[in-house]
């Protein structure tokens, strides 16, 4: 049983973004149906109906399309992608109490079990159990209509657009990077990779008092684009001939003599994550954020002989409130992160442009705002 006040009363049908295992990629029917959204979604206890307003493409969405599979997480059948979404609230089940029809919400796109360690501890980032939606077999976010915890739907405030609240999820990303890492005030730190996840951590960084701070890509378009988001921040260009040590001196002569305490690494390319390890000081730290391949080779004794850390992240956990506060404050602004902007009918076009370097994109939304 649920409530059935709506805001807006809905009169499109559910259409999703799907792709397969012969990578397709196609719109289409999803569900919920359009009848069973108008009777108010048949919600279940702590369930929320929402209409998906904003939708972020992230690099993972297009490795699933083009490559079927990240790591152990493999496209099998028919499947809905996208995870960076806002939404307004249509229908709220009578349990739920905070939050009414008519509320703007970012969507945090993980269901936990509630009861493993991980989930216990707080590090609901760990739970084996969980449902990502967009990770297969779990539908994502990509359409018009969807049911989701409340619990799991953040209440925007009023000066965060939906387009600001698909943000927030790259956004989760970097602060949970920048919590581990524990970037400090003063820190000289390299941020290696220029694409969204690549500035967003940039952007977090300065926020956090590091200095100097560089960033590294092989693209000088996106370089360009970093100096611009970020006044200050000094850009390298990395050619695909240069050896771990090519990438050491340019950066460190980049840095005017300074070695880096902290590399976050947000490519996932060995040559990258490499270059990192070779560039930060004696007990320095490389954090990586990229997802690369099953396995590569790294430089164990420079990590060894150097006490350099490297540490990994997956996913993020309890990041979305400080997000808001962040982007609502006016501490992190991303708002020029979003290049490009398509309807959810024209959501093939919309990856196309997300996945072709040619036309310069950093961050694809699909919004249905109507």
């Amino acid at each position: 049983m649920s409530t059935t006040a709506t805001e807006v009363k809905p009169t499109k049908a559910n259409i999703g973004v799907y792709t397969n295992p012969k990578h397709e990629l196609w719109v289409a029917e999803a569900q919920p149906s359009l009848e069973e959204v108008e009777k108010g979604g048949d919600l279940k206890e702590g369930e929320v109906l929402l209409n998906v307003k904003s939708t972020g493409i992230c690099g993972s969405d297009i490795h699933f399309w083009h490559a079927g599979a990240i790591g152990p997480m493999i496209v099998e059948d028919t499947h809905i992608l996208g995870h960076e979404s806002a939404a307004l609230v249509l229908a709220v089940h009578p349990s739920v109490t905070t939050l009414a029809p008519g509320d703007r919400v970012a969507i945090e796109p993980n269901i936990p079990c509630h009861a493993c360690e991980p989930c216990l501890t707080g590090r609901y980032n760990g739970c084996e159990r969980v449902l990502f939606l967009s990770t297969p077999p779990v539908a994502g976010l990509l359409r018009r209509y969807l049911k989701h915890p409340a619990v799991w739907c953040h209440k925007l405030p009023a000066n965060l657009s939906y387009e600001d609240g698909a943000l927030l999820e790259p956004l989760s990303v970097a602060l949970a990077g920048l919590d581990r890492a524990g970037v400090r005030l003063g820190d000289p730190v390299v941020v290696c990779g220029a694409g969204p996840i690549g500035l967003v951590t940039a952007l977090c960084c300065r926020a956090a008092g590091a200095a100097p701070l560089a960033i590294t890509d092989i693209d000088p378009g996106r370089l360009a684009f970093a100096a611009e988001l970020i006044p200050g921040i000094l850009t390298h260009k990395v050619e695909l001939s240069d050896s771990p040590e090519d990438f050491r001196a340019a950066v460190v002569r980049l840095m005017a003599g300074v070695e880096p305490a902290i590399a976050m690494e947000c490519t996932g390319v060995e040559s990258s994550i490499c270059g990192a390890i070779h560039a930060v000081k004696f007990g320095g730290k490389v954090f990586v954020i990229g997802v690369g391949r099953n396995e590569m080779t790294i430089p164990f004794m420079r990590l060894s002989t150097r006490e350099v850390d490297l540490q990994f992240q997956y996913r993020y956990a309890n990041t979305w409130p400080r997000a808001i506060r962040l982007v609502q404050n006016g501490v992190v602004d991303l708002r020029r992160l979003v290049t490009h902007r398509f309807g959810l009918e024209d959501a093939v076009e919309a990856f196309r442009t997300a996945s072709d370097p040619k036309t310069g994109a950093i961050k694809v939304q699909i919004q249905s705002l109507d």
